[in-house]
């Protein structure tokens, strides 16, 4: 087994994840099979309980696991299923250490940061990088770890710790350690410095770990004096600084890392049986990513949502409309609307955000309404929801979206002008929407229906059915705590809202879709989780196509692209 350490310097959010990817993708693309794991050194068992400002959305795995938004980077980059156990969090190792403590494990010794701590940390990572994620279940060769946060960090220090007394036991020509770190460029010079860099490598080579590449993360390209600079106070060969700039989507990375000859020193570090020419698999990245930055034709998506102030906060469903767009050549433009703008007591409140708000979802080509929870901004998805179905917008409403779509129809269709979810409103007298048995009000932490479970289909005429590839059921990733009412589902149904798709019993809803409109689907579950960049999500796929007016073409096709849509075609030969 040959380990790859990813660590950052200078600042958090630099591009990591990312990086860890990229390197995966490269190590994939040579044939070699590959893992990844993700250490966060806050004391949170896992991502569940975070509000989406404090570290973006929270992922879920098929286990049902909710961890950090890096490994649906690592999922999308090497088209693989990790488990939550790839996360390891220092809740989880103190919880591990503690119960092994109460058990009797340690022999009256007293249990200390060093060795216990660090000795659970080496021990969870040899273990865990042994587990199959690829569809063939055979053990990988590689495994990425990207330490979180930044060096320095005090939380971080046992962790900094366990791997610098790692690198020995797995010896040097199975471990690597990949520093990224950050050149800024002030506007009052217009230069590159590369002190913070020297002084997050002096502290990195402090704590034990000397690294074997350094990655600069820059606003633009890096200068050659500065790479210069950076490999003779860093004390490494020029041809171990790699640069990485800001670029038009992260496709390119990959690219970038492949050019500066990263291949050929993996090779050499760790003696590995590889090539020094990149498989077709990286080909298929580079096409992507020249495709991406010649796309002409623009699709416009308005995705309605409460946190809206943060990208990260949507990643996976941003990642998943553009997958789907890229597959039918089209650039996205994603405008997000905050949902509390659209509702009625925003016009008193501040006219202009709000006019702006229904300007941007009016001129929308589609409308998607995501996942969350609370009641803030309900009335305002509600409006949205009410003018996609009544415009005949493409809509798409994913878990409370969908749920939500449910409520206003209910007011609006079925006259019940009380309807709600008892999330929002417990005395409701039209419950339409309603907590499941396993929900715990009193314990927030993982106790909502998680992880991959089965929708069956109900009817062959569905458009989602289609979308699918006319298969019986599906499997996708779940997150929630509510879900609709089954006793009143044939009042819907009645009036044109079906319940295609149920659970396995029959008992819960799974996927509604709307008679008599270019497309109007809602999902319970998450299908933005399982999303790619070669394989798109077919709910989203199915959104872009009928938000360009294509959705009818491409079913009566039998869900193929047309030669002039394919990736390969025309679109790569325009400058």
């Amino acid at each position: 087994m040959k380990y790859i350490l990813v660590t950052g310097g200078v600042i958090s959010g630099i591009g990591k994840g990312i990086i860890a990817s990229s390197i995966g993708t490269i190590l994939k693309s040579c044939g070699l099979r590959v893992t990844a794991i993700k250490i966060d050194p806050y004391i949170n068992i896992d991502a569940g309980t975070f509000s989406p400002y404090e570290h973006g959305e929270v992922f879920v795995l098929n286990d049902g696991g909710e961890v950090d938004l890096d490994l649906g980077n690592y999922e999308r980059f090497l088209d693989i299923s990790l488990y939550k156990d790839n996360n390891i969090t220092t809740g989880k190792i103190y919880q591990h250490v503690i119960n092994k403590e109460r058990h009797g494990d340690y022999l009256g010794k007293t249990v200390q940061v060093v060795p216990h701590i660090t000795d659970a940390v080496q021990e969870w990572v040899m273990n865990q990088a042994k587990v199959p994620v690829d569809d063939d279940r055979k053990e990988p060769q590689i495994c990425v770890i990207e330490l979180g946060g930044t060096i320095g960090d005090i939380e971080g220090m046992p962790f900094v710790e366990a791997f610098r007394q790692f690198q020995f036991k797995a010896k040097r020509e199975n471990f690597c350690n990949i520093h990224v770190s950050l050149v800024p460029q002030p506007n009052a010079t217009g230069e590159q410095k590369t002190k913070p860099t020297q002084n997050s490598v002096r502290a990195l080579r402090g704590l034990g770990l000397s690294p074997d590449l350094i990655v600069c993360r820059s606003a633009k390209p890096i200068e050659m004096a500065v790479k210069e600079k950076i490999s003779m106070f860093c004390h490494v060969e020029p041809e171990q600084v790699i640069f990485i700039h800001d670029v038009s989507s992260t496709y390119r990375v990959p690219i970038l890392l492949e050019e500066q000859g990263i291949i050929k020193y993996f090779k050499q570090r760790l003696n590995l049986p590889i090539d020094d020419q990149p498989s077709d698999l990286l080909m298929k990245w580079k096409k992507m990513a020249d495709r991406y930055e010649r796309l002409l034709k623009v699709c416009s998506i308005a995705l309605v949502g409460k946190y809206t102030k943060l990208s990260d906060c949507y990643a996976s469903v941003f990642k998943a409309l553009e997958h789907s767009a890229l597959a039918i050549n089209h650039k996205l433009d994603l405008m997000y609307i905050d949902s509390t703008e659209l509702e009625c007591s925003m016009e008193a409140e501040n006219s202009v955000k709000y006019h702006q708000a229904w300007h941007k979802l009016c001129k929308a080509d589609g409308i998607l309404v995501p996942g969350g929870f609370g009641i803030r901004g309900t009335e305002g998805k509600l409006q949205a929801i009410s003018w996609a179905r009544t415009k005949k917008k493409p809509f798409l409403g994913v878990c409370l979206g969908m749920q939500l779509a449910v409520v206003e129809f209910a007011r609006n269709c079925l006259n019940w002008k009380d309807a709600n979810s008892t999330e929002f409103d417990p005395d409701t007298k039209n419950p339409v929407v309603i907590d499941m048995p396993e929900h715990n009000p009193g314990d927030m932490g993982g106790t909502m229906r998680l992880g991959k479970r089965r929708t069956v289909f109900k009817t062959q005429n569905s458009v989602l059915r289609k979308l699918y590839g006319d298969e019986m059921f599906v499997e996708e990733r779940h997150r929630h705590r509510y879900e609709v009412n089954p006793e009143l589902t044939h009042c819907f149904e009645e009036k044109g809202l079906k319940f295609v798709g149920h659970d396995t019993e029959g008992n819960r809803m799974e996927i509604i879709e709307l008679e008599n409109h270019p497309y109007f689907v809602g999902v319970q579950f998450h299908p933005e989780f399982s999303s790619r960049p070669m394989k798109p999500s077919p709910p989203y796929l199915g959104l872009l196509l009928a938000a360009t007016g294509t959705l009818s073409a491409y079913l009566q096709r039998g869900c193929k692209l047309s030669p002039r849509d394919r990736p390969e075609t025309k679109q790569l030969r325009y400058p």
